[in-house]
């Protein structure tokens, strides 16, 4: 009998599946898309419905001619691509392609590279689902329109070779309008002051926070030695107490933005990192002793929604291996977003009893990493609260003057047993102390009295976590879109990444303003999230996507024609600088990459020499006592050397400081830590001595 074909999209998931299908399956990879609309053209018939004229993509020629051969001879073919708007438009383009009725069972969908769903799945085909096609197709049209009607209009008026987008122009002005925001930022000064007291055995640190029961906010120096001047000399005693009860409860197992926040915060991967290694434990790794498997469930998810199987595995591994306590008497529920589609289930290992450590052998750093950190948040997910005793007291002054102290510590671990979730550097994290045994009206012994000042900060430049975070929350794009919306935005040299924070270029800001003013429609938050809402409509089958796409075009044809009239060209002139060319011994002129400025001769292309802009960081170089610029490679990455290479060949990927090694005397670099901290960490293997310091500092 010939064999059945079996059609996936990548080679490492045709490998597992092979496995697990054996002798009389055939599986093959299409590496992708097979077909998509031209690039040298718009490829989108406005006049005729707006129907795409797809072509085959360049170098897919020979994949496609050998699973035509493959077709040829199998008794039935399988398209099994991702399960997903891109998938089902992909298994619609092979079905077209390799003659197959879509209105026949060639489909089959599976939500995790295990043997057992794959089987399953392979018992249960289906007919392609045309309304996911058309949801597809409809986005893909969208963004061909604007892309290639609005991207010529801006290398006339701005520049050759930029683009425009609809979800990337709307992440763009996101940036720039927050890089606003701390530019026209007034800080203002504020005064805290802090008091430690003695009560019996019992020392605690305490904030003043107004007199009596009013609250008092302190603006200057004047206004805290005025509270001072009033407790110096003054009795304290406490006054009220307040014990109570807090619960923790664990997150929700990860959705896709989940989890590239997480990685973000506690890995410190960009999103573009977390979802190529996350497809890597999608698709397969060879564990030892098992062969290929794919260790957790689709990566492409917004919803927090767990399998009944999956559920009854974790609770009986959580009974098993710890107390009664640890597990809820029901299986806990998480609520999943009004506006997701909810197609699939949350990321969580495909088996329970594949625990971390047991595999890391078997995988990557950072596969080990990202597996280690889905598998801890998926148990978690299904346990108990954390449970803390918690204190609240003010201590009185004879004055007036109040002072308060919370304080909390932990009766019962619960879920944090397992994992925590990591925070934003804008979160709070409450401190966790003892607590002291305190009665009201017992006196309280004043010891050290300080105040000090402060400024309010601006709202902090986006890292890729938060603009995640952010673009969700307002109904900005789909799992599959925030990695490559980032990438698209940095590569474009729109943004850039400066300690891992987004700040747009000058050109981003040109590009912005641009957009802002011609096409209002494009770069508006509530337009694009209803967008996105209306391509859910279309998925769900309520809605016609041709319609949807002439109700966008009709005014966007007009407003083109309005900005192909009122935009004015724009001109970028180049600035000279006083370095001379190398080659040709021209001025060379600043010019603007995806990396930042650096100098080109002016006289391109007759002469192609071009020269990294190097920055003094304001360091001695270790080895000579010159100074230490940052560089950029040829690859983009910063490095820092000696300004006398190459008599001095000093060079470091991390960014050197000026302070020695106070344990062992040897060089220290800067290095970003997680939760927003920073530190000065020792390069002596042998010590690797780390201080920690504040962000924003000039070695940051």
């Amino acid at each position: 009998m010939a064999n059945k074909l079996v059609i996936v999209e990548s080679p490492a998931k045709a490998k597992t599946i092979g496995k697990f299908l054996g002798r009389g399956y055939k599986v093959e990879a299409s590496q992708g898309h097979v077909r998509d609309l031209p690039k040298s053209q718009i490829g989108v018939d406005v006049e005729n419905g707006f129907e795409p004229k797809y072509i085959t993509i360049r170098g897919r020629g020979e994949i496609l001619n050998r699973i035509r051969k493959e077709a040829r001879s199998a008794s039935k073919i399988y398209l099994a691509t991702d399960p997903d708007r891109e998938g089902e438009a992909i298994s619609w383009h092979l079905a077209n392609v390799l003659g197959i009725d879509d209105k026949s069972p060639c489909r089959i969908e599976f939500h995790e590279v295990t043997s057992k769903a794959v089987k399953a799945a392979v018992k249960n085909p289906r007919t392609i689902n045309m309304d996911l096609v058309n949801a597809q197709q409809a986005r893909r049209v969208l963004d061909r329109l604007v892309g290639y009607k609005i991207s010529p209009l801006l290398w006339r008026k701005v520049k050759k070779g930029l683009s425009a987008g609809r979800v990337q122009s709307v992440a763009t002005k996101m940036i720039c309008d927050r890089e606003e925001e701390i530019d026209i930022f007034v800080p203002e000064e504020y005064w805290t002051i802090t008091a430690a007291f003695s009560m019996g055995k019992a020392k605690v640190s305490a904030r003043f926070t107004g007199f009596g029961g009013e609250k008092a906010e302190l603006h200057s120096r004047d206004e805290a030695d005025a509270v001072l001047e009033k407790c110096k000399d003054a009795s304290f005693r406490v006054s009220q107490i307040k014990k109570g009860e807090r619960r923790k409860f664990p997150a929700a197992p990860f959705t896709t933005s989940n989890l590239q926040q997480e990685a973000s915060r506690k890995l410190g991967f960009t999103t573009q990192k977390t979802m190529q290694i996350a497809q890597q434990l999608y698709e397969g790794v060879e564990i030892a002793g098992e062969g290929s498997q794919g260790l957790v469930t689709y990566i492409r998810t917004d919803s927090t929604r767990i399998a009944d199987e999956a559920l009854e595995a974790v609770r009986a591994m959580i009974a098993e291996n710890y107390t009664a306590d640890y597990l809820p008497e029901k299986p806990n529920v998480y609520k999943t977003r009004s506006s997701a589609q909810d197609a699939h289930e949350a990321i969580r290992p495909t088996d329970i009893q594949r625990r971390p450590d047991a595999i890391k052998a078997s995988l990557s750093r950072d596969q080990f990493r990202l597996y280690k950190l889905i598998y801890e948040r998926f148990v978690s997910s299904q346990m108990t609260p954390a449970l803390y005793d918690t204190l609240s007291v003010d201590i009185d002054a004879d004055s007036g003057a109040r002072f308060h102290f919370n304080g909390q510590k932990q009766r019962f671990a619960g879920f944090t047993a397992v994992y925590e979730e990591g925070q934003d550097d804008s979160a709070e994290e409450t401190s966790v102390n003892n607590l002291p045994e305190l009665e009201e009206g017992m006196a309280a012994d004043l010891g050290e009295l300080g105040a000090d000042q402060h400024f309010t900060q601006p709202p902090p430049r986006y890292t890729e976590a938060s603009l995640v975070r952010a673009l969700e929350e307002k109904g900005i794009g789909r799992p599959s879109t925030y990695a490559p919306t980032i990438s698209t935005i940095i590569n474009r040299g729109y943004v850039s990444r400066e300690n891992k924070r987004l700040m747009p270029t000058e050109l981003g800001k040109i590009v912005n303003e641009m957009m802002c003013k011609n096409f209002p429609d494009i770069v508006d938050i509530a337009f694009t999230a209803g967008m996105e809402e209306q391509l859910d409509e279309v998925e769900a089958g309520k809605a016609e996507w041709h319609k949807l796409i002439a109700d966008f075009y009709g005014p966007f044809e007009r407003t083109l024609e309005e900005a192909e009239k009122n935009i004015e060209k724009v001109a970028i002139e180049d600035q000279i600088s006083d370095v001379p060319c190398e080659k040709c011994g021209a001025m060379m002129v600043y010019k603007m990459s995806r990396y930042g400025r650096f100098l080109a001769c002016p006289n391109f292309p007759e002469c192609r020499f071009t020269m990294a802009l190097p920055k003094n960081i304001g360091v001695p170089c270790p080895k000579c006592g010159a100074e230490l610029l940052e560089r950029i490679s040829r690859k983009g990455r910063k490095f820092y050397g000696c300004e006398k290479y190459p008599e001095c060949d000093f060079v470091s990927w991390e960014r050197p400081v000026a302070d020695k090694c106070p344990a062992c005397g040897g060089r220290m670099v800067f290095k970003a830590g997680p939760k927003g901290t920073c530190f000065h960490v020792c390069v002596n293997e042998n010590c690797r001595h780390r201080v920690q310091v504040e962000a924003g500092g000039s070695d940051e």
